[in-house]
Order: C-alpha cells, then sequence, then structure tokens
C-alpha cells in the first residue's frame, strides 16, 4: 500500500511538473490593445492561421509574409519552421531582418498547391518544429480542416500564406470559409522617416484581424517588426482603442 501511495504522488508530482512546463497556448504581441482583441491574450498555438495581402501583395505576398515572419521569430526559439511552398522566390535576407533566422528554416518545394498543403498536413506531425507554413492559392475547406485538426493534435502552429495568381482566383477564395481560428489581412503603408532624417523611414502597415474565433474584426496602423520580431503601434494611435470593422456576420468553420 505504501509503495503503491508513493508511486501515485511520483505520478502527480510529474504531471504537475509537466503542466509548469508546458509553453503558454498564446503568443503575445506584446502590445497591450493587440494583445486584448485576442482571446487568451495573444495568436493561438497550435491551430490554423491564415494570412493574405492586399492589392498586389495578394499576388507576391511580401508584407504579409514579413509580418509573418516577425511572429515565426519570436514562436517557439529555437525550434525549426518548416515553410512549404511551390516557387522558389522566399527571400532569406528578408526574413532574418525580421528576427527569423535562417538556421530555423527548413524549405519545402512543391509541385504545386495540393503538394503544398500534403508536406503540410506531414510536416504538422513533427512535434519538434515551431510551426508549418504553406503559401496555396487554393485551400479547399476540407484541406483546412484536416491541418487544423493536424495542429491540434501535435500542438504545432499552423500558418497559411494566401498567394493568388489571377484576379479570378483571388475573388473565389477571399471570402470562401476555412477551418482558421483567424484570418489576418496585412497592407503596406507609406513610410514615415523619423527625427527630421531624410530617406526612407520605417515601413507601417494596415494590420486587419479579418476574422477571429472568439473575438472581433479589429484592426491597427502598425510599425513593421524590429530585428527582434516585435511589432508597435504608430505613435499617435498607441492610446486609442482599436478600430472596429464594420463587416456582414460571418462564420467560421472547425
Amino acid at each position: 500500500m505504501r509503495q503503491e501511495a508513493l508511486a501515485a504522488l511520483k505520478r502527480t508530482i510529474a504531471a504537475l511538473a509537466g503542466e509548469a512546463s508546458m509553453p503558454s497556448r498564446t503568443l503575445p504581441f506584446d502590445v497591450a490593445a493587440v494583445d486584448r482583441a485576442l482571446p487568451g491574450g495573444g495568436i493561438a498555438r497550435g491551430v490554423l492561421h491564415e494570412l493574405r495581402g492586399l492589392g498586389g501583395d495578394e499576388e507576391d505576398g511580401a508584407t504579409a509574409t514579413t509580418f509573418l515572419a516577425g511572429i515565426l521569430a519570436r514562436l517557439a526559439v529555437p525550434l525549426p519552421v518548416l515553410w512549404c511552398l511551390a516557387g522558389d522566390d522566399l527571400h532569406g535576407p528578408g526574413l532574418a531582418a525580421c528576427g527569423l533566422a535562417p538556421e530555423r528554416l527548413l524549405r519545402v518545394r512543391a509541385r504545386d498547391d495540393r503538394g503544398v498543403l500534403e508536406a503540410m498536413e506531414d510536416g504538422l506531425r513533427v512535434r519538434t518544429l515551431a510551426a508549418v507554413v504553406g503559401e496555396v492559392g487554393v485551400l479547399p475547406l476540407t484541406a483546412s480542416r484536416r491541418l487544423q485538426l493536424a495542429a491540434l493534435r501535435s500542438g504545432v502552429t499552423a500558418f497559411v500564406l494566401r498567394r493568388w495568381r489571377t484576379s479570378g482566383v483571388a475573388a473565389m477564395e477571399r471570402a470562401a470559409p476555412v477551418a482558421a481560428a483567424t484570418r489576418w489581412q496585412i497592407s503596406a503603408l507609406p513610410s514615415r522617416s523619423g527625427d527630421g532624417e531624410p530617406g526612407v523611414g520605417r515601413p507601417f502597415w494596415r494590420v486587419e484581424l479579418l476574422r477571429c474565433r472568439g473575438g472581433a474584426p479589429t484592426q491597427w496602423i502598425m510599425e513593421a517588426c524590429d530585428a527582434t520580431g516585435h511589432v508597435a503601434l504608430a505613435a499617435e494611435l498607441a492610446d486609442r482603442a482599436p478600430t472596429r470593422i464594420q463587416r456582414q456576420p460571418f462564420r467560421l468553420v472547425g
């Protein structure tokens, strides 16, 4: 009886220690206005998120990629990130400037969107990854559900970066339902020079949280992320409440 009680106590202590060592289930932006708008105080880990650009960025995804790189730079450092894509235009120095070190990046080049989605699903089974990223144009609802379930099972965070090659595909896919916890739209704004110095200043973004499970659509004007992956609100907006986006009712599929 004494040995059984001791074994039970050891199991309890081990379970408590495991819970204490588990990482937070959200990654804060460390910007109060942003974290207040997100359930749990940050971007949820171990689920699927969707990001896209606006206008010309819907095709190349440059601004959304930079925003994502800042998140990945702070997510489960120093674990590797699996990046799946069909093209060959991922810019390593640009990612490094946002804090995502090249040695953390594992790249898989697939033949098409279907291959990217299959590589993502395989990658989400590897629990030692910080995140899995996939660049796709077409994201069927069933495929997004599979990615969401795979992320939930492994605890690895998944990001789908939408890149649309034609206006027809973009129009069809923008409002298509996906099983993602959040949907973000990132667009570039004119940069501003600081301290009166001439030249190009730090880039600014309009960051729109279009959909959020358990939250409301919101948008912010942000300074682009720095070399540590952190963002900041534009100085004149830092003390204001976030702007709510007035949209038609939507339904997230999960």
